[in-house]
């Protein structure tokens, strides 16, 4: 029904910055909610921001005023704009739309922090 596809990871310094991207495509219809979760080898799945249709945003404590989640509706495209990114960072991000009561998944974009 729908598919996502990330992009935009990759390899940066602390403090630099990148810009992810999750396309979407298939039957997208309706209110619908995004969001980026990540994963950390070693460690359980996040949730890390969301977004509304009407553009709420809410996000995970550690990344409150570095990273920032955008929409564009017309292009069923989200993005992730991370900044002062930390080592802590570093991990496979996902996004993730819900519409009604189904869920779809993207199969990652790899972000590593690291001097």
């Amino acid at each position: 029904q729908v598919q996502l596809v990330e992009s935009g990871g990759g390899l940066v310094q602390p403090g630099g910055s990148l810009r992810l991207s999750c396309a979407a495509s298939g039957n997208i219809f309706g209110t619908y909610t995004m969001a980026w979760h990540r994963q950390a080898e070693g460690k359980q799945r996040e949730w890390v921001a969301l977004i509304t249709t009407d553009g709420s945003t809410s996000y995970v404590d550690s990344v409150k005023g570095r990273f920032t989640i955008s929409r564009d509706n017309a292009n069923n495209t989200l993005y992730l704009q991370m900044n002062s990114l930390q080592p802590e960072d570093t991990a496979e991000y996902y996004c993730r739309m819900s519409i009604n009561f189904r869920h779809y998944w993207g199969d990652g974009t790899l972000v590593t922090v690291t001097s």
